[in-house]
């Protein structure tokens, strides 16, 4: 009994800088572009919330 692609379990998206972007497709492309844009989302978050930790530590430090 052939196995149908509908029933195979999705790889994961992934990318990796620098990666060859030749074989991809437009639709993967938009879907990493996708990614990206949420994962830089997520680090610029992380990023304001350490700064507001070190800020606040700063500030009671310095008094």
């Amino acid at each position: 009994m052939p196995i149908e692609d509908d029933d195979r379990p999705r790889r994961k998206v992934t990318h990796e800088i620098g990666q060859d972007l030749s074989l991809l497709s437009v639709e993967e492309l938009t879907e990493r572009i996708a990614l990206l844009k949420t994962e830089i989302g997520r680090l610029e978050e992380a990023a304001t919330k350490k700064r507001a930790s070190r800020d606040a530590a700063n500030s009671f430090f310095k008094s």
